[in-house]
């Protein structure tokens, strides 16, 4: 403490000071990181189009669905998670895999890679993207194209689709303000529903975003189809229930009208089988009647919110 200073100014001095600390520490650049960086922010794993500095914020954590952590806005980058994570790949089914990052990364979600004569199918995104991933995921017959439910899960997609020979991204044409790395690869698609190979169709069904969609897989659980839902429906602790949110990590939640709409967009679709994005009680899977527990799942919530 200099001469003159109390131990109140020297206090508020040093308050300051890491104050700046923090602020330099949250926009310096990331491990890893060059002139043409595509930074990754570190809460959500969005990446960004290629600078020499990081971005001043992360759109998808200013979304009231997401959130920007008390220690601030942080960054990493691709080559920084090559580093410090690596991705689990298992066989969920026989032509299903998933794709899981050890440690968690961003929100914590996992991809799927679902196998077809037609070519493979890679549903939902994880930010890290090594060697081995690529070498495994090759001696499966590689990706041929990549679609992903909505924009918390578009993470390195552009990098993906780049190790697997340019495949094509497709996402709803009204998540494309979310689109944070702008790339050919992206094609931006509108309407209900897409036809996919190997029998494979996206669905748009609106609700946790406008542009929100899920993969219908007919050859899924031995014939009967799977839904791959992302995290809407969002499986429960409980298996044999699922639920709704318009934001998860803030607790508001989805409205009757939104989730009648849900419904009447999955009605139609054949499945016994739902898998979800995240790991719930070591699995993440609704195994059988998913169909009438989704249905179930949804007039109950409705009745809940509805008083």
């Amino acid at each position: 403490m200099g001469p003159g200073k109390t131990r109140r100014t020297f206090m508020k001095d040093c308050s300051t000071t890491a104050a700046a600390l923090t602020t330099l520490a949250a926009v310096a650049p990331a491990a890893g990181a060059g002139p043409g960086t595509s930074y990754i922010c570190v809460t959500c794993n969005s990446q960004f189009t290629e600078s020499a500095r990081p971005p001043e914020n992360c759109p998808i954590c200013d979304d009231e669905r997401q959130y920007v952590p008390p220690e601030g806005q942080k960054w990493t980058t691709l080559e920084a998670l090559r580093s410090s994570h690596r991705n689990v790949i298992k066989e969920e089914e026989p032509g299903l895999f998933s794709i899981t990052p050890e440690p968690k990364a961003g929100i914590g979600q996992r991809a799927f890679l679902i196998r077809t004569p037609e070519g493979n199918v890679l549903w939902d995104c994880v930010a890290p993207l090594d060697d081995p991933t690529i070498a495994r995921i090759k001696e499966l017959g590689g990706v041929a194209e990549i679609a992903i439910s909505h924009p918390h899960y578009y993470t390195t997609m552009v990098d993906w689709s780049r190790a697997f020979g340019g495949a094509p991204i497709h996402i709803h044409e009204l998540e494309r303000k979310w689109v944070m790395r702008p790339d050919p690869a992206v094609r931006f698609r509108s309407g209900q529903s897409l036809e996919l190979r190997g029998g494979l169709k996206l669905v748009t069904t609106g609700g946790h975003f406008d542009g929100y969609q899920v993969l219908h897989w007919p050859g899924g659980a031995e014939g009967r189809g799977a839904l791959m839902a992302g995290d809407q429906p969002q499986i429960c602790m409980d298996p044999k229930q699922v639920s709704f949110m318009y934001s998860y990590p803030n607790y508001i939640p989805l409205n009757a009208p939104a989730i009648r709409r849900v419904m009447e967009c999955l009605d139609p679709l054949a499945f016994d089988r739902v898998y979800g994005a995240f790991f719930i009680r070591g699995r993440g899977i609704v195994p059988d009647r998913g169909k009438e527990v989704v249905r179930h799942s949804a007039d109950r919530y409705i009745k809940a919110i509805s008083g």
